[in-house]
């Protein structure tokens, strides 16, 4: 496992990201055992979020840390101002609700590294900052950052807190793979998948990014193909079928399982290896429902493709392969 750090953070996080929002029955299983294995494997770092299973999600990682005595030895994330039904909620007010809420469930006295979950531009980034703020000064949170936040609003909030002297944003989370969406999955999110502006300020920054969906939503597990499409009738899938399962996609799919079959991984694996290798400060979000699949993603994790198989994956037309 490789780890880097975060300003206001002072444990390794490691790059890989386990995902939690599977995750939500009430008495620990199978989270527990899910965890214990992950964690063996050298993951310190849990992404959560307020709205995952209303509550249920927090309150089961909460457990587990405490359970097993391991708070300094892990890092959480945290995300919340998620819009509801009814409004945006990208205020002070909701922030420090939200907080509050975690830290509730959690039973915890600080979350490592608190996210806003999704962002409203009609609110000026001031009166965020601050209360970001607040709760960095009062201990609740160790570092903040934003989760579906264009670069430029990182940028704009950034500014503010220079120009204020405090502390800024650290951390992005957009969304970031080898399959591009084709429209996205939910209200408000941000791909930086063919985003050039964003990639190249994330480039020259190495702001840290916490890819979600770094897998496509299990597009690359071969489930799906031009032939069945029709055949899904879960939730995830249908999303996966909407956002991802484009011709262009296929095409990248078609050349990660050519890669695959040539270096001797799996096509998931390609496709992990492919955003991990990318020249930028990457931590990859993963949803694994095993030890095992997880164990899978750790190795394609430390494989760095050349930056010429990058371009060949990428393409948005087939061509023949690098190499």
């Amino acid at each position: 496992m490789q780890y880097a750090h975060i300003p206001g953070i002072d444990k390794p996080i490691s790059r890989l990201v386990q995902g939690t929002l599977m995750v939500g029955a009430p008495d620990g299983s199978p989270g527990f055992d899910l965890f214990d294995g992950i964690f063996e494997q050298g993951c310190t770092t849990f992404d959560t979020a307020h709205v995952y299973g209303n509550g249920k999600n927090e309150r089961l990682v909460g457990k587990w840390v405490r359970e097993r005595g391991i708070r300094e030895e892990v890092v959480i994330i945290g995300k919340g101002a998620h819009h509801s039904e009814d409004r945006k909620r990208v205020t002070p007010f909701d922030i420090t609700a939200d907080i509050h809420d975690s830290l509730a469930r959690f039973q915890f006295d600080y979350i490592d590294l608190y996210l806003l979950h999704r962002d409203d531009p009609s609110v000026p980034v001031g009166p965020i900052v601050e209360v970001l703020n607040e709760h960095l000064r009062a201990g609740r949170i160790r570092a903040f950052g934003g989760s579906n936040w264009s670069h430029t609003r990182i940028q704009e909030a950034n500014a503010y807190a220079a120009e204020h002297r405090l502390t800024p944003f650290v951390a992005s989370s957009p969304n970031l793979s080898l399959a591009r969406q084709a429209e996205p999955p939910w209200a408000d999110c941000i791909s930086i998948s063919v985003d050039d502006d964003a990639r190249r300020y994330y480039g020259e920054n190495q702001m840290p990014l916490f890819a979600w969906s770094s897998l496509a939503g299990g597009f690359f597990s071969g489930r799906f193909t031009p032939d069945n499409l029709d055949a899904f009738d879960s939730y995830l899938d249908k999303l996966a079928v909407q956002c991802y399962c484009t011709p262009d996609n296929f095409a990248r799919l078609a050349r990660a399982r050519a890669l695959a079959d040539q270096i001797g991984l799996s096509v998931t694996q390609v496709a992990m290896a492919y955003v991990m290798s990318l020249p930028l400060n990457v931590f990859a979000l993963v949803g694994c429902g095993t030890p095992e699949e997880f164990r899978a993603n750790l190795a394609a994790a430390e494989i760095a493709l050349p930056p010429e198989t990058l371009t060949w994956l990428n393409l948005e037309h087939d061509r023949s392969p690098v190499g």
